[in-house]
């Protein structure tokens, strides 16, 4: 062997010490312009169409993505979205994109429903699936033959959620709606919410008393995380809890292997950021290793290319500019003016990116 030159020695040391003091002199917060180099994950997107257009510009942003599949009746069937998905994993080799599956409850009360769900669960995962969502349908919608609703903590989901933690895949979770769901329109305190229910009525209990309570949803939701501790959990859209800091506060304590997304909930840390800075400020930093960045933009074929590059671009840039300056913004979700958190760069850093590698693995 070949023994190593001392000018070589003390190249590597040079080298060593140059990249030490570049990352010690490294400035401490990330600016506006900072956006498009900075690498980051959106981690909740559901691409429902093979045109590529949406993956490139986000690209061009800085961004990979997850696109998640999901069990609701009002896009296209999730059998078509993983064939979506899985055609977008081979056209782009380079971690633009990776893929969660989810699987159909359609069938739930069949007793081999278990059996052949693991079964596609499998298959996904063989051909790429990183990660399995559950939607809201478990808990809202789905019920039993005796016509009892069906809750995540099930004990005919043990065996799904058994095999997740065997197999080391996360579970993405929707459950239940935020807690404005079950406010009239006028009194939901974010103006996205109140878009949503008066399209979707369906959806919005304050209309449907009697079906199902938010308290029944977080309840049930908890109890599953009580009987599997060693799932790994992401709570999509701030695990429901997007009303109260606080609240949120006592799932990551009490629940060590839960993470949340903040797919259409960033409205909601403005909204606390207007009411308490600093409270928002503190929380996010005393969780920088629990909180993930996410959209939940949807594209499809009605999608308009050009209007889904400016509304993406600018949505993201938005909530950049609120988590890494301290300027004033306005965003159409809350009607005050906000002032950005300006975190510290290493904290951006986890939301943007290093969290979704971790809770993620493979995206």
């Amino acid at each position: 062997m070949r023994k190593l030159k001392l000018p070589g020695l003390f190249f590597i040391l040079f080298v060593f010490q140059h990249c030490s003091e570049t990352t010690k002199n490294a400035p401490e917060f990330y600016t506006a312009d900072d956006y498009k180099t900075t690498r980051k994950i959106d981690a909740h997107v559901h691409i429902l169409t093979s045109d590529a257009s949406f993956i490139r510009q986000s690209r061009e942003d800085g961004f990979r993505l997850l696109d998640i599949n999901v069990d609701a009746p009002s896009v296209r069937p999730f059998e078509e979205q993983r064939a979506i998905a899985i055609q977008h994993l081979r056209n782009f080799k380079d971690s633009s994109i990776a893929y969660a599956a989810t699987f159909s409850v359609a069938n739930w009360n069949d007793s081999d429903w278990a059996e052949k769900t693991i079964a596609y669960l499998k298959d996904c995962f063989a051909k790429g699936a990183i990660a399995v969502k559950i939607w809201k349908n478990v808990g809202m919608n789905l019920r039993d033959k005796e016509g009892k609703l069906v809750m995540i903590d099930n004990p005919r989901f043990d065996t799904i959620l058994n095999f997740l933690v065997s197999r080391h895949i996360p579970l993405i979770g929707h459950f239940g709606e935020p807690k404005n769901c079950w406010e009239p329109l006028d009194k939901m305190t974010v103006n996205d919410y109140k878009h949503y229910y008066k399209a979707n009525p369906q959806y919005h209990m304050y209309l449907h008393p009697g079906i199902t309570t938010y308290e029944d949803q977080i309840m049930a939701r908890d109890h599953m995380l009580e009987k599997h501790r060693d799932l790994r959990f992401v709570g999509a859209h701030l695990g429901s809890l997007e009303w109260s800091l606080d609240e949120l506060a006592k799932r990551f304590d009490k629940f060590p292997n839960m993470a949340v997304d903040m797919a259409e909930r960033v409205s909601h840390f403005e909204l606390d950021a207007i009411n308490d800075w600093q409270k928002t400020r503190d929380f996010v930093i005393k969780y920088q290793d629990r909180l993930i960045y996410g959209t939940d933009i949807i594209v499809d074929d009605k999608t308009d290319t050009a209007e889904m590059r400016k509304t993406a671009h600018d949505t993201r840039l938005t909530h950049w500019k609120f988590f890494t300056t301290d300027d004033m913004l306005r965003s159409s979700s809350v009607d005050s003016a906000f002032k950005g958190l300006k975190l510290p760069r290493e904290v951006v850093d986890k939301i943007y990116f290093k969290n979704a590698q971790k809770w993620l693995p493979g995206i």
